[in-house]
């Protein structure tokens, strides 16, 4: 009970912290070049990118910790996608950089079949080992200990690239900046969100859940990022505007709940 004792504490004062925040905010056709749908969860693959650049699903508690089986499959390219936008298993060979999981295999292992598509490319991206091995793993972790204690959770890891990333492989696979893990549950007024950096050169030694907690709306900040100029039509502009509550203030500068006028 000790060991899970920093878990309660976050998911006790994350109870009265609901932002509004979505699976669908993050992946859409819109923000994706492709959604990967691996059944148990959905990927927002980047073709310049090479990778992802969210994953989301749902923790459901009664199953994270069903079967836990111990041995793990093998790496697979993602086939759905074409050859020249995929990373391929080479890629992560001698780059300093481990094939880290967006959606977590431990969170997945209670059948085959969900543990299988955890280990599609499409959900790996190039973690700092430190990070992979020593902190990130302890968000994994809480948000399975979130799922059991509140039944279900729903998880958006989303991944922050810098606008001109280092590549690895010969396929020129991105490297992220950082991550976030997105938790929430709004039948039980809950959220959290946590932000790890990549990077190799962090001390582990100290490392606390707590010292990852961000608040939620950064993440959400990341979408408003978009501009006018992002969008083809003013349809596509002003559907993406009305899919998020409230809307973002860069599509909708006189605030008359119109998106991208100059597009008309």
């Amino acid at each position: 009970m000790r060991k899970l004792f920093p878990y309660a504490v976050l998911l006790f004062i994350a109870l009265s912290n609901l932002h509004a925040i979505s699976i669908n905010q993050f992946i859409n056709n819109i923000e994706c070049n492709q959604t990967v749908d691996k059944e148990f969860f959905q990927i927002c693959y980047d073709y310049d990118l090479k990778a992802a650049k969210a994953v989301g699903y749902t923790l459901y508690g009664d199953l994270v910790n069903e079967n836990n089986i111990d041995k793990r499959p093998s790496f697979k390219v993602e086939r759905s996608i074409e050859r020249q936008y995929r990373a391929s298993t080479n890629d992560y060979t001698g780059s300093g950089y481990d094939r880290g999981h967006l959606a977590c295999d431990a969170a997945f292992d209670w059948s085959q079949e969900s543990l299988n598509a955890t280990y599609s490319l499409a959900n790996i991206i190039p973690q700092a080992r430190k990070v992979n091995r020593y902190t990130w793993i302890k968000a994994e972790r809480y948000a399975r200990f979130v799922a059991v204690n509140l039944g279900e959770v729903n998880i958006i890891n989303v991944v922050k690239y810098p606008e001109t990333p280092k590549r690895i492989g010969k396929d020129g696979i991105a490297v992220p900046e950082g991550y976030y893990k997105v938790l929430y549950n709004k039948d039980q007024n809950f959220t959290r969100c946590l932000y790890y950096k990549n990077d190799n050169n962090i001390t582990t030694s100290n490392d606390k859940l707590k010292d990852h907690v961000v608040d939620c709306n950064i993440v959400g900040d990341l979408l408003q990022r978009r501009t006018c100029s992002s969008f083809e039509t003013w349809e596509e502009a002003q559907e993406w505007f009305e899919d998020r509550n409230p809307g973002w203030k860069r599509l909708d500068g006189n605030h008359d709940g119109i998106a991208c006028q100059g597009l008309r």
